[in-house]
């Protein structure tokens, strides 16, 4: 929220510790800010109602009520102010559910000023100009769609912008888990700092801790400089976390700790930076079915899964692929120097009948084919190639061979998703997992109908 004239920003401190709202009240004038002070929840809503008020800082547990209820008042009364809670150690159950609520942030007791301070900056956008653009590199490629599945992520994608609260991802591979996480972090306070992501499952676990926290100079053998690590990098924006299922249980370990202290120490560093870090992680797995096996741990299962934002799989939203594949059409087409062609009243049948395992992004593939088959002017359903018959609906009345045949189709498929599923639908990294050439990875494709 930049503030429009040189009128400084309002801040306003709830809390019925004396000392506390004056050790607050004076590092925000020191920051240039106007402070106001509440004693109570009664006190808060009260001047909350009159107006004013660029930023709410409230403590939990107070004598008269709880923070929740301030939280709660400038939600249900819809005031654009961004609300953080401060409260006790070893309280952060508190906070999360404060987080859910619609806070902005939290602050640990002892309060860290440092992290105050982060907070306070963050949270009123200071020293940015006001008119900032609210874009990042990939958020122009908006949602297409008016099915109710894709309605509800999109409005609580507005929701989510608004918020501090980590933010867990589900969806299928495919179905615009990043693209989700870039409109949250683009239309953000933080959308002029950096959006940095990272696939969890594509890092080397013994590289894992000097990427994600840096290293200084002689940490290790090679370290022959100082390196910062995805953190630092991100620092004042948001940290998407892809496949974080796949982190190892150390690395988890370490990093519940940088999300809780909101500190990281580089490998070889002796103390630890303060850094100011958005976490949107991601996966397709069932995140709370791996807590259940062991795979991963349920304190940070807690931490990351602070508001969950499901992504719709196309088959959610049959309704809307005749429009999603005219807008992929027109953005292949004109980045091909191309006309755009149609696609015929079959051909969209066939689209909008087809079970799209890889989701928007197997549709996008199918119709870059498509594109590269057709006359230039109409994609007929043969040009989409998406007939394909699994063993289960062939004829039975066959030799003993035909079955088998069948069988070891089946079985090489299944190989052949999970290798694309796990790279992404990278048929290069694919090809490498599975231990056979590019070309033979095409052939088999091809042969099987995996599109």
């Amino acid at each position: 929220m930049s503030k429009k004239n040189s009128k400084p920003a309002r801040v306003l401190v709830v809390d019925d510790e004396p000392h506390l709202r004056e050790l607050l009240e004076l590092t925000l004038l020191k920051m240039g800010l106007d402070v106001e002070l509440a004693d109570g929840v009664a006190a808060a809503v009260a001047r909350l109602d009159q107006g004013g008020i660029d930023l709410c800082l409230t403590d939990m547990r107070m004598q008269d009520g709880n923070g929740l209820d301030v939280v709660r008042h400038i939600d249900t009364q819809g005031y654009d102010i961004p609300v953080a809670v401060i409260t006790a150690y070893g309280s952060l159950d508190n906070a999360v559910e404060a987080l859910k609520a619609g806070a902005f942030d939290y602050l640990a007791k002892p309060v860290s000023l440092d992290q105050l301070r982060t907070l306070v900056r963050s949270a009123l956008n200071l020293d940015k100009p006001a008119s900032a653009a609210r874009a990042v590199p990939g958020t122009d490629k908006v949602f297409i769609g008016e099915s109710p599945a894709i309605r509800e992520a999109l409005a609580l994608i507005d929701k989510l912008a608004k918020s501090q609260a980590p933010v867990y991802i589900t969806g299928e591979s495919g179905s615009g888990k990043e693209r989700a996480a870039r409109l949250i972090h683009g239309q953000s306070l933080r959308a002029e700092q950096p959006f940095v992501p990272v696939n969890c499952g594509a890092i080397p676990e013994n590289l894992m801790e000097s990427e994600f926290f840096g290293y200084k100079k002689g940490a290790f053998t090679g370290a022959d400089g100082e390196r910062d690590g995805f953190f630092q990098a991100a620092d004042g924006g948001t940290l998407f976390l892809d496949e974080v299922a796949d982190l190892p249980l150390a690395m988890q370990v370490k990093l519940l700790r940088v999300i809780q202290e909101k500190k990281v120490r580089k490998i070889g560093e002796t103390r630890e930076e303060a850094v100011d870090v958005r976490i949107i992680c991601a996966t397709h797995q069932d995140l709370a079915k791996c807590v259940e096996e062991g795979r991963f741990r349920q304190d940070l299962y807690y931490r990351l899964n602070v508001i969950e934002l499901r992504m719709p799989s196309l088959r959610d939203m049959r309704d809307d692929i005749p429009v999603i594949a005219h807008g992929v059409l027109a953005r292949l087409a004109s980045q091909n120097g191309m006309d755009e062609p149609r696609l015929s009243p079959d051909a969209l049948a066939a689209l909008t009948a087809y079970d799209f395992a890889g989701n928007v992004r197997e549709l996008e593939n199918i119709l870059e084919r498509a594109l590269a088959l057709c006359d230039g002017r109409v994609i007929q359903p043969d040009d989409l190639q998406l007939k394909r018959m699994d063993a289960e609906e062939m004829p039975v009345d066959r030799g003993e061979i035909g079955l088998l045949q069948d069988y070891l189709d089946r079985v090489e498929k299944e190989a052949i998703l999970s290798a694309l599923d796990k790279t992404r639908f990278n048929r290069t990294q694919a090809a490498k997992l599975l231990g056979v050439t590019f070309r033979s990875l095409r052939y088999r494709m091809e042969r099987l109908g995996i599109n």
